[in-house]
């Protein structure tokens, strides 16, 4: 179990589960909630306060570097460099993978076939829609064939279009190298498409975990994860434009 404490604050409490192979496995709850610091913590970028993880068969705080080399990682601000081209930001993120150099060319082709971004491989990432980037992002951290992908809201600020692009490409590198999938949300159409298990995450604790269709069914016959959410967490779940207030319009 994983806990997390900012001096007296406990952002993280007592949090336990598990992750399939080839499984997207969801992280929901309201702002404040603990699923960033749980993500952070799985990745290596914060060392728990107390308990043990274990990612991909190795300890997040005695064997950080063996996680590393088994992770990849979509932060929610998007990352990507917009002055090199889509190709150039793959090539540079093999280096940091440490893909050998006889393998690059192939790793990055793979990647950009993969992600439908051949077409536009010679072009400044500047030029790339939001979901391009996003796209883009997802290739640059599974060129190592990652055991497991952490994506941290991956289509926010996406247009219905963009979503529904990225949500494609996420479930065909599933399909395609049977890789684990830890993602957080606050689109709960988007949980309930991709996910095949979610865990709601309240007050730095898990409220629930179980299908979408199993967590619909704590609440009643005809409930939707809208109606989980709010049961279980006693906040409003946050809406398209509501949720992306203040942050740049993207698209496909």
């Amino acid at each position: 179990m994983l806990t997390r404490r900012f001096g007296a604050f406990t952002a993280v409490d007592s949090v336990s589960f598990y992750v399939r192979a080839g499984e997207i496995f969801g992280l929901i709850g309201p702002n404040g909630a603990g699923k960033t610091t749980l993500v952070k913590m799985l990745t290596t970028m914060l060392p728990p306060s107390s308990g043990q993880g274990l990612v991909a068969g190795f300890d997040i705080a005695k064997q950080p570097a063996q996680v590393r080399k088994r992770i990849g990682y979509v932060p929610q601000l998007l990352s990507a460099d917009r002055e090199l081209t889509g190709y150039e930001n793959l090539l540079l993120s093999s280096r940091l993978y440490l893909i050998p150099a006889a393998e690059r060319e192939k790793k990055i082709e793979l990647a950009l076939n993969m992600m439908g971004l051949t077409e536009v491989r010679d072009r400044l990432a500047r030029d790339y829609s939001g979901g391009m980037l996003r796209r883009l992002e997802i290739a640059q951290s599974t060129m190592h064939q990652p055991a497991i992908l952490f994506l941290d809201e991956p289509t926010v600020g996406l247009d219905p279009d963009g979503r529904n692009t990225v949500w494609d490409h996420v479930r065909s590198l599933r399909q395609q190298t049977g890789a684990a999938i830890v993602m957080t949300t606050h689109y709960m159409d988007e949980a309930e498409e991709l996910c095949d298990r979610v865990a709601v995450m309240h007050n730095a604790r898990f409220a629930a975990i179980g299908t979408p269709k199993e967590l619909c069914a704590l609440v009643g016959p005809q409930a939707t994860l809208d109606d989980v959410f709010v049961a279980l967490t006693g906040h409003e779940v946050k809406k398209g434009d509501e949720h992306d207030a203040g942050r740049p319009s993207l698209n496909r």
